[in-house]
């Protein structure tokens, strides 16, 4: 039982688990030997309805709300962190270019997106901003009715996959800090644009580079909010992505510890089985623990968005926490397998795949800053 999940919730949950199992496991460890997204299984996913499936019908969408795409979210990431980046970045731009876009504009990109036909990018962070994500470089200067783009962005998902992006950058005074970005929809085809890509550490298939803007040419119409406000505007979407981002490394925590509570259970040691001994078993328990309740964190934070109530501390409790919780939990997993778990395979790629979400969308320093706003006023806990 959960309390957060109705029957039909539970039956959607199944239905992904079966897709990602038949389609999409088989494929982990090639996808991050090659580096290459697999854009079949991404129209497959958008043809189930698994992309955005919390955005109106009108835009493409279900209308499922957002436990709906949470559930869906984590299945995919069970078989593959980095092809559940599809779902990730489906749901943030979905909600922003949905919230904020001009319909005529970001109307037929929505479509394509939960079709599974595009692949949209988020593009804030600079190479000297990182946590200090208001602190732009990037210029966005109006030009009649076009705003011309001169800068770059920097450790971007999908940088040089994305078939287009929403883009940070700044129209106001640099003394106007965050209150001074405008954000911009823009097609990675526009000519000016070049990108690279990245050898990360892991979520490979992905992948993270960056994109490089010279005189590029975007209409005012690809204005995404107000100008001078797209950063306050459209960052509230953040938390529905850090709550999802809870469940994606969540979900690569649980699978680990499912296969090695199996393999404790199975393998012998001093004529035992290695769950026998407290040493393997209670470390093992203790980690189940705290991944059940970091779990029912995020489907809260999922619950009050659904509800229309704030939920930014508890968005900001998923991002911190979950982060760390599974890479501790894949860790010790990989231990409790020895030489096999430290060989090349699935517990040594989670590994690598979840170790990136401590660093990027806001660290643990940043998301804590957040919670103990809400807790102790922002006027106590000054930037």
């Amino acid at each position: 039982m959960n309390p957060y999940l109705d029957e039909d919730l539970v039956a959607l949950g199944e239905q992904a688990r079966r897709f990602a199992s038949a389609r999409i496991a088989s494929g982990f460890a090639e996808r991050d030997r090659t580096r290459v997204l697999d854009r079949t299984l991404m129209k497959a996913m958008g043809e189930m309805g698994f992309i955005a499936p919390e955005l109106p019908e009108q835009f493409g969408g279900l209308g499922m709300g957002c436990l709906a795409a949470g559930v869906i979210h984590e299945e995919i990431a069970r078989a593959d962190l980095s092809m559940s980046y599809i779902n990730l970045l489906g749901s943030l731009n979905g909600q922003i270019l949905s919230h904020h876009g001009r319909p005529d504009v970001v109307g037929p990109w929505l479509a394509r997106l939960t079709r599974g036909e595009a692949l949209l990018a988020l593009a804030l962070t600079e190479p000297r901003g990182g946590s200090d994500a208001g602190n732009l470089r990037l210029q966005l200067e109006r030009v009649g009715e076009t705003y011309v783009l001169n800068g770059e962005k920097t450790s971007i998902s999908a940088a040089d996959q994305a078939d287009a992006a929403v883009v940070f950058g700044r129209t106001g005074t640099p003394e106007a800090g965050a209150r001074g970005i405008t954000a911009l929809f823009v097609p990675m085809e526009l000519p000016g644009i070049t990108r690279s890509r990245f050898d990360c550490h892991g979520q490979r298939a992905i992948g993270r580079g960056s994109i490089f803007f010279e005189n590029v040419r975007v209409p005012v119409s690809h204005r995404l909010g107000d100008e001078n406000a797209g950063f306050v505007q459209v960052m509230q979407g953040f938390d529905f992505s850090r709550a999802l981002i809870g469940l994606q490394v969540l979900a690569v925590a649980r699978v680990a510890l499912e296969e090695t509570w199996g393999y404790v259970a199975g393998r012998q040691a001093f004529g035992k089985p290695l769950s026998a001994f407290q040493g393997v078993s209670h470390p093992l328990a203790g980690l189940d623990t705290q991944v059940e309740a970091a779990r029912l964190l995020c489907l809260q934070a999922l619950w009050l968005k659904d509800k229309g109530a704030p939920h930014s501390a508890e968005a900001a409790m998923c991002k911190w926490w979950a982060p760390k919780l599974a890479y501790d939990v894949v860790h010790e997993c990989l231990l409790m397998f020895g030489h096999g778990g430290y060989d090349r395979g699935p517990m040594e790629q989670r590994l690598r795949d979840v170790l990136g979400f401590q660093i990027g969308d806001g660290t643990a320093q940043i998301m804590k800053t957040i919670i103990a706003r809400h807790r102790a006023g922002r006027g106590a806990v000054p930037a």
